[in-house]
């Protein structure tokens, strides 16, 4: 009865705003509806934002060895100053940074490729070689690159051997460990990134690429003038999705780091990890948590007001 009088309202041009005396009424009416979400809303209070009162331990000086003493910024003082931390910092903005474009620019390419094939059997084909990888766990993933490069029996540095180049530490060396990181998200990744463009490319309306063709327009100005304007709303949700995960590398850093490369590897989620967990410095990994936090709260307001501001409207 509800869904019909919004329609009957909707069809003679008329707004419907609920009002809060409607929402008892409303809620006894799709209970069942309510019922079902309601185990999410639990799930979410007690994972989600319960947890958040440990915040408060940002301002206190908290170990297991000593009851909480509180010390108000001082922890943001000394993770502000302190050049592991610092360092750690410019890590992850510039992995993610750059891995983040890296995705999306070799995502959009390859999906772009899947798109013009023809062949069902061979896109399919295709299809599953590129996505098998996302369901590799980071643990394998770095346990099969550590083989495939190792000095001594990995084929790669065996094939150099072959033209007498000497043997490649890869993974020990800084300048060989930032691009292989990139590759190893890259061979990861990228199948998986593709679906989401696939299904925006699915939505182009055929009668623009025909326009197009009547205008002249080959395949490149086909891509440039239909297709990218197409999926460019895509694109951005996609790009402002991910700016929020930016400061929350971890998983894919740790399997691949080790001591020789830490400069170039150590990124804020791993700082927190050693400074938490390894050293129970509760307080200031709580500072760290919690400054990484902001940052990526910032990154998306500003990725979202650039959304406003590139396509007339944001997403959050």
């Amino acid at each position: 009865m509800f869904a019909k009088t919004q329609r009957n309202n909707l069809t003679q041009g008329t707004a419907v705003v609920p009002k809060k005396k409607d929402l008892v009424r409303r809620i006894i009416q799709y209970k069942y509806f309510y019922l079902m979400f309601l185990p999410v809303f639990i799930f979410t209070i007690v994972f989600n934002y319960i947890p958040m009162a440990g915040i408060r331990f940002a301002f206190y000086k908290y170990n297991p060895f000593a009851p909480p003493k509180f010390i108000g910024w001082e922890n943001f003082k000394t993770l502000l100053v302190n050049p592991k931390f610092i360092a750690a910092f410019k890590n992850t903005i510039t992995l993610s940074i750059v891995n983040l474009v890296l995705g999306m620019l070799v995502s959009i390419i390859f999906a772009l490729l899947l798109n013009e094939l023809y062949n069902k059997y061979f896109k399919s084909f295709v299809q599953t070689v590129l996505y098998l990888p996302h369901f590799i766990s980071w643990v394998v993933t770095a346990s099969i690159f550590y083989l495939i490069l190792s000095p001594t029996d990995g084929f790669i540095n065996q094939i150099l051997g072959f033209f007498g180049i000497e043997p490649i530490y890869f993974m020990i060396e800084e300048k060989w460990w930032t691009p292989i990181y990139y590759f190893i998200n890259r061979w990861k990744e990228t199948g998986w990134g593709t679906i989401i463009y696939l299904a925006a490319l699915s939505g182009i309306n055929p009668e623009l690429y025909e326009a197009a063709v009547i205008d002249g327009a080959g395949r490149l100005k086909q891509t440039w003038y239909v297709t990218i304007p197409g999926i460019m709303s895509t694109i951005l949700v996609v790009f402002i999705l991910n700016l929020a995960k930016v400061m929350n590398i971890f998983e894919s850093v740790f399997v691949l780091q080790n001591p020789m490369v830490l400069n170039v590897s150590e990124v804020i989620r791993t700082y927190n990890y050693k400074v938490g967990l390894l050293q129970s410095d509760y307080g200031y990994s709580t500072a760290v948590g919690l400054f990484n936090s902001v940052i990526s709260m910032v990154l998306v307001i500003i990725a979202d007001k650039a959304s406003q501001k590139i396509k007339g409207s944001g997403i959050l």
